[in-house]
């Protein structure tokens, strides 16, 4: 990155606004010119087509009623088309902009009078996915783009994650989602139900790890008033909530042994009985699926049936983790901090080189969730103007880029063993400090846990708990 450059929230984003009310017209560019966008105006769908041929609009407002050439009609051009501006309708008649949005792959749609709030979110939202398309890139196909305009990404691995997206969605294929917790995976499975034709069926989540054994049964496959204690009303599972859309299974490694031989069932016969309920429920489902395990590791050892496996595994998609994709860092800095700025209404408007320096330098264990809890508490403590290395926490103290203002002299590299001694560097966290000590341990009696917790001087249940904690998998920490 080249010195002295800094990410705005701000960026040139040209706009092309298309309306035939005058007044209209001018209230919206003189908005968005105020929020430093590049704004051209057209009268009509015509006029539109013509500033298109000369300006290279990154996103486009529309009206749809319009003399000459309406806006359904503008839309169908820019439809067929591959490449051009990010529509968004705006539009007194909601009932038809809701069509719209949905056939003619319209970013979103907002409803006249325009709350400036909302449309300054949507603007930003499609600017932060035209960003992540430019240069050559691949842009998530058309469809419902409001569902994946948090998706941003420039480097190779973020676009060959854009263009499997792009071919699997539309089919109706069980994907598994794989990836460090912190990458995205229920961004992705949202994103394929969003680019699918099941888009206008629900999306249900259910985490196969945060419930008890006894009940996420219960949870998938639903239960009849009486079936059990405590279950004092009829109540549908997910499977069945997801009936006509999408289920996504997160964390599927986790699921107990005996409920993925139901699961299996279910999903090879289309079919599912409420527990306790006589007759079977026609299920219409796509099964999406995502862990953080190793899966061929936990088929091998026999912890994850490998049939259910076949069935869930007919598409993979892989996701990268934040240290092996930096090269986004600053695009989706400048998104999180839009996002963050909404949120906790503040106007932090650039963030420094040097805290993107450092944040090329960190190792980032928590991926894009950490990225954002980073930011997020930064914006909150910034309020507005730059945010500066002096705004993170201390963990980036340890790097380079402040090390040499400050005369820090600590090590740079991670903590290491020789010789039975853990070293740490200064300014670790207890809670990296009790990381590191729990995996070095178990590198030490090669994954016996019952040693290591002995050692340790816990209880190997509460070895059990803070290995899950800290989501360390059993097959990389005994490497």
């Amino acid at each position: 990155m080249d010195e002295g450059t800094c990410i705005s929230t701000t960026p040139e984003i040209r706009v092309l606004l298309v309306d035939d009310h005058e007044r209209d017209l001018r209230n919206l560019s003189r908005l968005l010119s105020s929020w430093n966008y590049s704004v051209e105006t057209a009268f009509d769908g015509e006029e539109a087509c013509q500033k298109l041929a000369d300006y290279p609009a990154d996103i486009m407002l529309t009206d749809l009623v319009m003399p000459r050439i309406d806006g359904f009609e503008l839309l169908r051009r820019l439809h067929a088309q591959d490449e051009g501006p990010i529509p968004i309708v705006v539009t007194a008649f909601t009932d038809m902009a809701a069509d719209t949005t949905r056939d003619l792959g319209a970013f979103c749609y907002l409803p006249k009078p325009v709350e400036p709030k909302d449309l300054r979110e949507l603007l930003e939202r499609a600017s932060a996915q035209r960003r992540s398309g430019r240069d050559g890139g691949i842009v998530l196909e058309m469809g419902d783009r409001g569902a994946v305009a948090d998706m941003v990404g420039t480097t190779p691995e973020m676009q060959k994650i854009f263009a499997l997206l792009n071919k699997v969605a539309p089919s109706c294929a069980s994907v598994l989602i794989t990836g460090e917790s912190g990458t995205g995976k229920e961004l992705v499975a949202r994103a394929i139900h969003s680019l699918s034709p099941r888009r206008a069926g629900p999306f249900v989540a259910i985490n196969c790890a945060g419930f008890p054994e006894g009940l996420v049964e219960s949870e998938l496959f639903g239960h009849e008033k009486g079936a059990f204690t405590g279950a004092v009303e009829r109540r549908p599972g997910c499977l069945e909530l997801a009936n006509g859309g999408t289920l996504l299974l997160d964390e599927i490694g986790e699921l107990p042994i005996q409920t993925q031989a139901k699961l299996l069932r279910v999903l090879e016969d289309s079919r599912v009985r409420r527990i306790g309920g006589k007759s079977e429920i026609q299920l219409d489902v796509r099964i999406l699926a995502a862990t953080n395990r190793n899966t061929e590791q936990i088929v091998r050892s026999g912890h994850f049936r490998q049939d259910l496996y076949y069935r869930l595994n007919v598409f993979h998609i892989q996701l990268p983790p934040l240290r092996e994709r930096k090269g986004d860092l600053p695009v989706l800095c400048e998104a999180l901090l839009a996002s963050l700025n909404r949120k906790h209404e503040r106007h932090v408007t650039e963030i420094h080189p040097d805290v993107l320096e450092c944040f090329a330098q960190y190792g980032w264990p928590g991926n894009v969730r950490e990225l954002r809890n980073v930011l997020e508490s930064a914006v909150i403590l910034v309020g507005e103007g730059m945010l500066t290395t002096e705004h993170l926490p201390v963990k980036f103290a340890r790097g380079p880029c402040v090390r040499e203002s400050s005369g820090f002299q600590e090590p740079s590299k991670p903590a290491h063993a020789k010789d039975g001694v853990v070293a740490l560097p200064f300014g670790t966290t207890v809670e990296e400090a009790e990381k590191a000590l729990i995996q070095f341990t178990l590198q030490h009696t090669h994954n016996n846990k019952s040693r290591a917790a002995k050692i340790l001087g816990i209880s190997p249940k509460t070895l059990h708990c803070k290995i899950k904690q800290y989501r360390m998998q059993s097959e990389t920490v005994g490497a």
